[in-house]
């Protein structure tokens, strides 16, 4: 063989060499990478729920008589003290002693109801001061650095809250007054002969719109009977089941943000009341499960959730743990270490891949908290250090790895 022909063959067999090495080296694993980031983290209670109207008003006959036809129907706008229906008083039942010792009783229990509704007013001016010199406690330590943007923010929502109680209470003072004029209209009327036939008028205690008519057809009526239901729908709140595991974490005054509502965007609303009774429900899977009822105000300007009416249903995402200027990394990055120990509370620890040099790190992390989509790192990772989302299983401790796509 010549010399020419010997180099040929020594050239074949180190490039078929080179080429079954570079074959079989082993290559770097395809990962997708994502970046540790700063910012808001939150956690939140997502939860179907509906709305309800906070206060509906059933108009019932003050007096036995003839009730004329109902010209209302479901859905028409009354404004406050404007007549809803008209009595006629019949010729007998309107004069018995029975009948006036009845309307007696509704005159002394309108009058106890004007004093309860102004106790209320009084506790809830109480409730605010509490607010406000809370929330101004917190602006004078927010100022020195030594309270959470997140506690003046619950705050002042606290502040607002209280304003609504002190509206409510005003309406039901109002409520009460029109149903103590009402009842002192009755017993007058009762105490007349009736021998006019003069009809006695039924008037709206509030400003709102007709809910339910329950007698819309002329019929003779008894004291109390029910009439038609009348209800404000620019007062509406909002109302969620939750287990009572999770209503343990909520605090009145907490943030929520109402979706799926109908409308465009986002509502903004708050906590105002954890019930303190919980209730037995059976879920779509059969199991039987303790829920309790957590009500919500609408803070979002009215004008803007006009569209909803009662009985509505929305989705509700409830903030139960808020941290600003948090280490942030998506939540499939997490996993937990096998071989370690759990923690004090059972928790097992754990850790994320990291790229370093080219290979993946395990590093061992601190975990704050997670939600459905971020996970909060309190120690073991610095902002801005990539991550691997999704580790496939040939990742491991020191092997080298490379970003798909790059």
């Amino acid at each position: 063989m010549t010399r020419n022909s010997l180099l040929i063959t020594a050239g074949i067999a180190l490039a078929a060499a080179g080429l079954l090495a570079w074959a079989f080296a082993p290559r770097p694993v395809l990962v997708e990478l994502a970046t540790a980031e700063r910012g808001r983290f939150e956690s939140t209670i997502d939860e179907d729920a509906r709305t309800r109207l906070r206060e509906r008003f059933m108009v019932s006959a003050p007096l036995a008589g003839r009730l004329a036809r109902i010209a209302l129907h479901e859905g028409d706008p009354v404004a406050a003290g404007a007549v809803v229906a008209r009595l006629s008083p019949v010729l007998s039942p309107l004069l018995d002693e029975r009948t006036v010792r009845s309307q007696q009783a509704r005159v002394a229990s309108a009058e106890a109801a004007v004093l309860r509704a102004g106790v209320r007013v009084e506790r809830a001016r109480v409730g605010l001061r509490q607010a406000e010199n809370e929330l101004t406690r917190s602006e004078q330590l927010a100022g020195k650095g030594f309270v959470a943007p997140t506690k003046l923010e619950v705050d002042r929502l606290a502040v607002a809250a209280a304003r609504k109680e002190i509206e409510a209470g005003e309406q039901d003072r109002h409520v009460a007054e029109h149903d103590l004029e009402q009842a002192r209209a009755a017993l007058s009327a009762v105490r007349q002969t009736g021998s006019n036939g003069a009809p006695f008028e039924v008037r709206s205690p509030i400003e709102g719109r007709v809910l339910r008519i329950a007698q819309a057809n002329e019929a003779v009526v008894a004291l109390g009977a029910p009439l038609l239901e009348i209800g404000d729908t620019r007062r509406l709140e909002i109302v969620t089941e939750l287990l009572t595991t999770d209503a343990l974490r909520i605090r009145p005054g907490a943030r929520a943000r109402i979706e799926r509502w109908g409308g465009p965007g986002i509502l903004e609303g708050t906590v105002r009341r954890v019930e303190p009774a919980a209730f037995t429900k059976v879920s779509a899977l059969g199991i039987e499960e303790q829920r309790v009822n957590v009500l919500l105000d609408i803070v979002s300007p009215p004008a803007q959730w006009a569209a909803l009416g009662d009985g509505f249903r929305v989705s509700v995402r409830i903030v139960q743990l808020s941290e600003d200027n948090a280490v942030t990394v998506p939540v499939s990055a997490v996993f937990p270490l096998p071989s370690a120990k759990p923690d004090a509370s059972g928790a097992p620890p754990m850790a994320v891949f990291g790229v370093r040099d080219g290979r993946a790190r395990v590093l061992p992390v601190t975990l704050g908290a997670r939600n459905g989509v971020q996970a909060w790192i309190r120690a073991g990772l610095e902002a801005g250090e990539p991550v691997i989302v999704y580790p496939p299983p040939a990742v491991a401790d020191g092997v080298r790895v490379k970003a798909r796509g790059r």
